[in-house]
């Protein structure tokens, strides 16, 4: 017997939800203002009315706008109607641009040659689009060294800054025994005179 472990959580569907558009029986509202397939609007009357009149027609009473003041019906196809939504939603995510966080972590003792490999790394993300989350994080007796840390992050963001535009999104910052700083690329926010 397979066991799940008691924090899994299902990933969500990303799609269409057709617990937002009620069908038919569904429909739990007493009067809907009415609409036909073509677009005319009926007026309001009683769901059950609603639901027979959509049946006599070989369609579908959907609600479409459950929110209102009198929430709105309309007689559809629900199947030509669902894959209009899932198309829409396929598109709307098509168009967006994702952005990664990548992370590259530094030392405070990072040789010339190590550091020239991280900053072409890091043009090539910028490049990309991507954001960049700078991180070092300091041991031991690193600990007690820490400007030098800040100063590598900042050699660091300078030397990426010469092949590429640079935005710092965040200032470089302490948070317990690491220090970080997020670039993306974009225009400096700094005035030069």
């Amino acid at each position: 017997m397979r066991r799940v472990h008691k924090f899994y959580k299902r990933p969500e569907k990303s799609g269409f939800d057709e617990r937002d558009y009620p069908v038919n029986e569904k429909i739990r509202i007493p009067n809907v203002s009415v609409i036909s397939e073509d677009g005319q609007p009926l007026g309001v009357m009683p769901t059950f009315k609603a639901i027979a009149m959509a049946r006599e027609r070989g369609l579908d009473l959907v609600l479409v706008a459950p929110k209102a003041e009198t929430p709105v019906a309309k007689f559809l196809d629900y199947g030509s109607f669902k894959y209009q939504k899932e198309k829409a939603l396929k598109k709307q995510k098509a168009q967006q641009k994702k952005i990664e966080l990548k992370e590259i972590r530094l030392s405070p003792r990072i040789g010339k040659h190590d550091l020239d490999v991280r900053v072409e790394q890091a043009e090539n993300f910028l490049n990309r689009g991507d954001k960049i989350n700078i991180v070092i994080i300091l041991r031991g007796r690193e600990m007690q060294h820490q400007d030098l840390a800040k100063v590598v992050i900042e050699d660091f963001i300078k030397a990426v800054g010469q092949a590429v535009t640079v935005k710092i999104e965040e200032p470089v910052k302490k948070q317990g025994n690491r220090f970080g700083a997020t670039i993306s690329a974009g225009t400096p926010k700094l005035d030069e005179n």
